[in-house]
């Protein structure tokens, strides 16, 4: 792999933290894994999307921010690459689907002036299912506050990162459908999408491609 640094993003229940995992596994990469499930906003918000969604999405902003900073700013001796399972834009995207117009007004400016001090990934790679597996993924992991999100929910959030890309230029974006595969529990399945994801890059922009096993 010739990348120094590879985000694997996706919408939610869409297996990027578990496909960073296994690929730092096999080139002993540095891993960064969001912290999220430490967030003492986050089930409040399920319960109370109105009421939460500020102080949650300020505080999502606060801790990526610190914990990407320190992350790719200290390089590490015996890790040639790093993953990382989100990148910060993450942070406006779900801010679009949760706050009032004037609240993300407020947000986005915030957002701007940190997002230019951090660095850029090689490769932003979004693995895509469509909203009824990523349903299915999340109900099996059963996080009680995740019972609340539906189709509709994650809907937006693709939406979200579809528009983000279209409109930024700062780094190559693979679109990856996994929707015909299963990476966990087939390693055919998975060198299939590693071999893609790792192969020398030779476009720039957006790039859609859809993993298909042959039999």
């Amino acid at each position: 792999m010739n990348l120094d640094f590879l985000v694997i993003e996706g919408n939610i229940g869409s297996g990027k933290t578990t496909f960073a995992k296994m690929l730092s596994d096999e080139y002993n990469a540095k891993i960064i894994l969001e912290q999220f499930a430490e967030n003492p906003f986050l089930p409040k918000f399920y319960n109370d999307p109105e009421k939460y969604s500020f102080p949650l999405e300020l505080s999502f902003l606060a801790e990526r921010y610190g914990q990407l900073k320190k992350e790719l700013t200290n390089r590490d001796l015996f890790h040639q690459h790093t993953i990382a399972d989100y990148y910060f834009m993450k942070s406006l995207i779900f801010a679009q689907n949760t706050l009032a117009q004037d609240e993300y007004n407020l947000y986005r400016n915030f957002f701007d002036i940190i997002y230019e001090r951090l660095p850029k990934p090689d490769l932003f790679v979004y693995l895509h299912l469509p909203e009824e597996l990523l349903l299915v993924n999340i109900r099996k992991r059963g996080r009680d506050y995740e019972r609340s999100i539906d189709a509709d929910y994650l809907k937006k959030i693709r939406e979200g990162y579809f528009t983000f890309f279209s409109q930024q230029n700062d780094f190559p974006v693979l679109i990856v459908d996994t929707s015909k595969i299963d990476f966990v529990e087939s390693g055919e399945h998975y060198k299939m999408l590693r071999d893609l994801v790792t192969k020398p890059i030779d476009w720039t922009g957006i790039r859609r491609e859809i993993l298909q096993p042959d039999y």
